[in-house]
């Protein structure tokens, strides 16, 4: 079975209203080929919204929670007409008087799927965001999914238990300030594939809104393990640093599985064969 990825790379933009990041998301989907299976957003591109309010300072940014109504009844709307499974990246919403980094799956049918970022970023935590609990995979589309927003790409336990749930591909929407950040996140994404033997999709927010709106910098990508099913660099296929567009590939769920039983590194079960080895240094024992 062949999948059709898409990832959009969004350029964030102050917005005076939420009418003009509607124009720029469905500008961008346009350009999404109408047979991808998945179609995934950055992390936290609907931060633009910040600048609607006046005033702006560094704590505006939890005010684009207000947005979340509209946020999901676009991408309800978008994924329904399109009839196609859409990750649409990350937006932060208040529950119980906390804010949550949030990725919302939206099936064909608009239905949705959350998942609450389970680890936050140092920097994320002066916008007083509270962590998620939940590792969940997801039977949204062809295959089993599973989410890791950016700096939960950088923690292997997440994505290792994704994979050990059924996830085939997982999705990163993510949102790096400088490129030392993006690497961060590029890099363990790579590793991740490997070590798990699954596809990741990796899909930043770019651009420089300007202050106190923090920079976007990075490159989408899609990324297979590194063995000869594939490409030797595990690129299935990649974006341009810093623009806005949308990059699509074709990966093999088959390859897939007949590499985790006889490719040259057989890491997904590798891993669990030495678990004894392992138990003798378990960090967690205190």
């Amino acid at each position: 079975m062949k999948i059709n990825i898409s990832a959009c790379q969004f350029k964030v933009e102050k917005v005076s209203t939420f009418l003009e990041f509607q124009n720029q998301v469905e500008d961008l989907i346009s350009q999404v080929p109408v047979d991808s299976d998945y179609i995934l957003f950055p992390e936290l591109f609907t931060i633009g919204l910040a600048a609607t309010h006046e005033g702006m300072d560094e704590t505006s940014v939890i005010k684009i929670a207000e947005y979340a109504n509209q946020y999901k009844l676009l991408f309800r709307t978008i994924s329904k007409k399109r009839k196609q499974v859409i990750i649409a990246g990350s937006h932060l919403e208040s529950r119980k008087n906390e804010y949550y980094n949030i990725a919302y799956i939206f099936d064909k049918d608009g239905t949705c799927a959350e998942h609450k970022k389970t680890h936050i970023f140092p920097a994320e935590a002066n916008w007083h965001t509270s962590e998620g609990n939940d590792l969940d995979v997801y039977s949204i589309g062809p295959v089993k999914i599973g989410i890791a927003i950016c700096y939960e790409a950088e923690i292997p336990e997440v994505s290792r238990i994704l994979a050990m749930k059924g996830a085939d591909i997982i999705f990163c929407p993510s949102y790096t300030f400088t490129e030392a950040g993006f690497w961060r996140v590029r890099h363990c994404a790579q590793a991740r594939a490997i070590e798990n033997q699954v596809y990741f999709v990796h899909c930043p927010t770019v651009g420089e809104p300007g202050g106190p709106l923090p920079s976007g910098y990075g490159r989408a990508s899609i990324l297979s393990p590194c063995d000869k099913a594939w490409t030797a660099d595990g690129i299935v296929a990649e974006a341009k640093t810093a623009g806005q567009t949308v990059i699509t590939g074709t990966v093999d769920m088959e390859e897939l599985y007949r590499n985790r039983k006889s490719g040259a590194a057989t890491t997904f079960t590798d891993r669990d064969r030495r678990k004894a080895l392992y138990a003798k240094y378990e960090p967690y024992k205190g």
